[in-house]
């Protein structure tokens, strides 16, 4: 939606967040997290999608809880407003739909009086998903004919007369009042048996359901505080074990925290997402250049003297090629030379620049490749660009002891971020992750070091024992043993769908 008052060069998304998860966000709200520079939330974001923003994204809470401490309105306004005349990429990440019982009008109003431009992202409000996710149609040939949605933070204010012969009502914001709400509904005509369920977080792993009738759910649910949830009152409520799935996903109600590079996470987000699992994303790796191009660029300009050149990870195909276009080369640079990769992973990223590797080793591990090589070694001439610093020397050394003359160069450096996100460090305070899953034994380094470095050693040994540690191959359990002291899972192919995979068995089971 564009203004044609624009006065400033940045952009505010009023993007709606679903239930809260990772799973309830579209395809596009998810795009605009990732490029996000500010975020401006509301209270019932999960930690999951926060952990979606860049690493270097302000991230501001302004959530509204019914009770508490709230930033007024007019803050809200003026932070979209200050932001977006900055330049920056402003997300305004609300609950639900943006415009649902929200005041996106307001916001909206602000920012075209100040000339600013805005989109607005929809999202799958809770009053449609929370139902579904309990199980409880909304709609129904014989039960159901119509249903209202409606807002119940001041009950008084509402015709309960016509809402009493609606056949289904979807209640947001009644936890606090569901005492008058019952009241309300049986002076008019509501039966005491009439069907009531209450879904407590819904979406997430802590989803609680009450279901019970308009007699008897204040007992059920006494001294126990509903917020957040969502109220459905109709005899749809009674198709609730009918419309339960019979095959539970093997992750339903797990979080995983999946421990890669930042731009190395999504991938292996989305093959746990299909297994049910809900994800956090903690960057452990931080890759950047080498802290010299010098060498990587001298072996560019002799690729002609190479015979093979071994690519062992994305990250080593996205610089060398990237490099490769920078010194203005493409890819018949390459004609003469014969491409090994390890790693399906790999072979895919080298897709992506439209080469095919001529050999990857069985196992999809490094150490294979020598054992397996499939010409003669002795007097072959092999190009390595590999990470700076922290690699492993055995391939190396297994190639030159074979009397193949290789030639390593740094084509990307692999660091330690500086801390944990504050999201991932409060979901494991909270014991909130069941499985922490490591893709390389530097990633166990780093989490290790990490982990050292924000929590006590008691509480650390305490949240370690509470989780799943699962590991993509031999190494990386290695090093998962020598610092954490055990592993419970390894994958037996040792690529991330192999991981996967392993996870899924070990649950399922």
């Amino acid at each position: 939606m564009m203004n044609d008052q624009n006065t400033c060069q940045g952009k505010v998304y009023l993007l709606g967040a679903g239930v809260g998860n990772l799973d309830s966000l579209t395809l596009k709200g998810d795009r605009r997290l990732q490029a996000a520079e500010v975020l401006i939330y509301d209270a019932l974001i999960s930690d999951e999608l926060l952990t979606r923003v860049p690493v270097n994204c302000l991230k501001i809470e302004v959530g509204k809880r019914g009770g508490k401490a709230s930033t007024p309105q007019t803050e809200i306004n003026h932070l979209l407003v200050t932001y977006c005349s900055q330049g920056k990429q402003v997300v305004r990440l609300k609950s639900g739909d943006p415009f649902i019982f929200g005041r996106g009008r307001e916001e909206v109003e602000a920012l075209q009086k100040a000339g600013c431009d805005f989109e607005i992202i929809a999202g799958i409000s809770s009053a449609l998903a929370a139902p579904l996710l309990a199980g409880i149609p909304l709609t129904d040939k014989y039960l159901s004919r119509c249903f209202t949605v409606l807002s119940a933070h001041q009950p008084e204010n509402l015709d309960w007369e016509a809402l009493a012969k609606i056949d289904t009502l979807v209640i947001l914001m009644g936890g606090r009042n569901l005492g008058k709400i019952v009241a309300y509904l049986l002076q008019n005509g509501r039966s005491p048996s009439h069907p009531i369920a209450i879904i407590r977080n819904a979406g997430s792993s802590q989803q609680q359901i009450w279901r019970g009738n308009l007699a008897n759910i204040q007992e059920q649910t006494q001294a126990i505080s509903l917020s957040p949830c969502i109220m459905v009152i109709g005899a749809v409520v009674n198709l609730q074990e009918m419309f339960q799935s019979s095959h539970a996903l093997p992750l339903d109600k797990k979080t995983i925290l999946v421990t890669r590079a930042a731009e190395q996470s999504s991938y292996f987000a989305g093959l746990l997402l299909e297994h049910g699992g809900m994800v956090l994303e903690m960057p452990a790796l931080e890759i950047t250049p080498p802290s010299s191009w010098q060498e990587l660029d001298s072996a560019i300009a002799s690729l002609d003297t190479f015979h093979w050149l071994i690519l062992t990870s994305g990250n080593a195909v996205h610089y060398f090629c990237k490099r490769l276009e920078t010194l203005g080369k493409d890819l018949r640079s390459l004609g003469g030379l014969k491409i090994a990769v390890v790693g399906k992973k790999t072979a895919k990223t080298l897709r992506e620049y439209h080469l095919i590797p001529d050999f990857i080793p069985p196992n999809f591990v490094a150490d294979s490749l020598a054992e397996n090589f499939p010409d003669r070694l002795p007097g072959l001439k092999i190009l390595f660009p590999r990470v700076e610093t922290g690699g492993r020397e055995i391939l190396v050394q297994e190639l030159n002891a074979k009397g193949a003359n290789i030639v390593e160069v740094p084509a990307y450096q692999s660091g330690c971020p500086d801390r944990i996100d504050p999201y991932v460090l409060k979901a494991l305070q909270s014991r909130s992750v069941q499985i922490i899953t490591f893709a390389s034994s530097k990633t166990v380094k780093n989490c290790d070091r990490l982990f050292k470095q924000s929590l006590q050693p008691q509480e650390l040994e305490e949240i370690l024992a509470s989780c799943c540690l699962a590991s993509i191959g031999p190494q990386t359990s290695k090093t998962c043993l020598d610092l954490f002291g055990r592993v419970d899972v390894e994958a037996k192919e040792y690529t991330l769908e192999g991981l996967t995979k392993a996870i899924v068995e070990y649950f399922s089971a």
